[in-house]
């Protein structure tokens, strides 16, 4: 059996270094949430679209990916932005999120259940967590991704247990997919 870091390994083989960051639409949608410094990580960000667009904006950003590849990728790609950006070559299926006290935890089409639960236990007091992951609807109008990387509806507010819900939609969205999206603060 294929494991998760061969898997995406693979699909990012044939990448390259683009300096055009293209953080996804859910984000844009809440980044009125964001503060405008500190730690922010993006759990399982791929080639570090996110992670960049937070380095961006002042944050001090790290990307958790499983995939090495893609964590060269995104470092090249900060290095040719000349933004700051720490990568975490981690596999989040089997390890906790490293590190704790952050300001900003997101996590976009990334659905682990036992990560979304542990994300209050690494956030500081105060900090905010951005999440956007497809629903069970999605299945409506599109054959993947597949049931069990999906959502049940209003899920996700109760896997941020322990934090403060902001803002939850969910709804067809303009890019096409039926998504849970929360913003949350961790509560003082």
């Amino acid at each position: 059996m294929v494991s998760d870091q061969q898997r995406w390994n693979d699909r990012y083989d044939d990448a390259t270094a683009s300096t055009t960051v293209s953080p996804p639409a859910a984000l844009l949608e809440m980044a009125q949430f964001l503060p405008s410094t500190g730690r922010a990580v993006d759990l399982a960000g791929g080639l570090g679209d996110t992670a960049l667009w937070l380095a961006q904006r002042g944050l001090d950003a790290t990307l958790v990916e499983v995939s090495d590849v893609a964590c060269t990728i995104a470092d090249e790609r900060a290095r040719l932005s000349e933004l700051e950006l720490d990568t975490v070559h981690h596999d989040l299926t089997t390890e906790s999120i490293p590190g704790d006290n952050w300001d900003v935890i997101t996590c976009f089409h990334y659905l682990d259940r036992p990560v979304l639960r542990s994300i209050s236990d690494s956030l500081r007091t105060g900090g905010i967590a951005l999440v956007g992951i497809a629903t069970i609807t999605n299945l409506e109008r599109h054959e993947r991704p597949s049931a069990r990387f999906l959502l049940e509806p209003n899920e996700l507010p109760e896997l941020l247990d322990g934090l403060e819900v902001i803002m939850h939609t969910e709804d067809w969205a303009p890019w096409g997919y039926h998504e849970a999206r929360v913003a949350a603060r961790k509560p003082r």
